[in-house]
């Protein structure tokens, strides 16, 4: 045994006790299946660098360059036809076999989990919130209401709900004239609505412009005969056809679950889906709260 090799098991002896060490103070569950694998996987890591680095600086100082070289060469610097060394190619089919291993059944995806801890619990929370308030009255909805607002909308759209100058949906406003003017031109296709999705370019120029105008100013007024584009699918009185497409007048029930759904993306910026952060009784409560905030 030379004196390199003595290094090397003297090294790797070092790499092994400082694992076991730091095992021992931090206090670590070594019954968890993850934490064993973890500490097995770190100790032969230690051996196998030690082991293979050893081996080849020992070759490297005896073995010369011998072999047939292949034809093509760049400047002169050419590779030898020489099989792969076996420790490299045992090393890979060795880290190859641990890997399906690992995948098919030695990650104990049955064992405890924290991230599944945290979902059931989730799950059964949201079952029972959803019994207690099957039935909740509109008081009890638009408290619940601004409570989620506060939560998830207000970083966005303000406390108040008035979009943070422009930053996001102003909820005090139905639609702003550029925002009309964004879905009129651009058209919508994310809001999951029976009547499906609105095509880009319904009207355009002073059409559009009298239709934003309109829209805009609550519908009051002497309607513009290029309104009747829009009519044909939200109503001659913009309510959306009882749910068929969005309604023009209010945030409604509708329209707020399915931009929470689905998301949206508009003339300030996208608005991502929030479909699985809230329940059904939650999308409503959160609807009767909008429905409340006013310019």
């Amino acid at each position: 045994m030379n004196a390199l090799m003595i290094k090397g098991l003297l090294f790797a002896a070092v790499l092994i006790g400082a694992t076991i060490f730091v095992v021992k103070s931090m206090n670590i569950d070594l019954s968890d299946p993850i934490n064993m694998i973890t500490i097995i996987g770190a100790i032969a890591i230690a051996a196998l660098t030690v082991g293979v680095s050893t081996k080849y600086i020992n070759q490297m100082k005896s073995d010369t360059a011998s072999g047939e070289l292949v034809d093509t060469n760049w400047d002169g610097i050419g590779e030898y036809t020489n099989e792969l060394p076996s420790g490299w190619a045992y090393s890979w089919l060795g880290t190859a076999i641990w890997a399906m291993w690992y995948m098919i059944s030695g990650y104990p995806i049955n064992a405890f989990s924290q991230i599944g801890q945290y979902n059931e619990e989730v799950i059964a929370y949201n079952t029972k919130f959803q019994e207690i308030h099957a039935n909740p009255d509109a008081a009890t909805l638009t408290q619940m209401g601004e409570s989620i607002f506060l939560v998830q909308c207000a970083p966005c759209h303000g406390s108040t709900g008035d979009g943070l100058s422009g930053k996001a949906h102003d909820f005090t406003n139905r639609m702003s004239k550029t925002q009309l003017l964004d879905v009129i031109k651009n058209g919508s296709n994310q809001l999951g609505y029976p009547m499906g999705a609105m095509p880009p370019m319904m009207a355009q120029g002073a059409d559009a412009e009298a239709i934003a105008t309109y829209i805009a100013g609550g519908m009051q007024g002497e309607q513009p005969a290029s309104y009747g584009a829009c009519a044909s699918c939200h109503g001659a009185d913009g309510k959306g056809m009882a749910g068929m497409s969005p309604d023009l007048t209010v945030f409604d029930e509708t329209l707020v679950s399915n931009v929470i759904k689905n998301g949206k993306k508009g003339v300030l910026g996208t608005m991502p889906a929030y479909h699985d952060r809230m329940t059904p009784v939650q999308m409503k409560a959160l609807a009767a709260y909008i429905a409340t905030l006013k310019g």
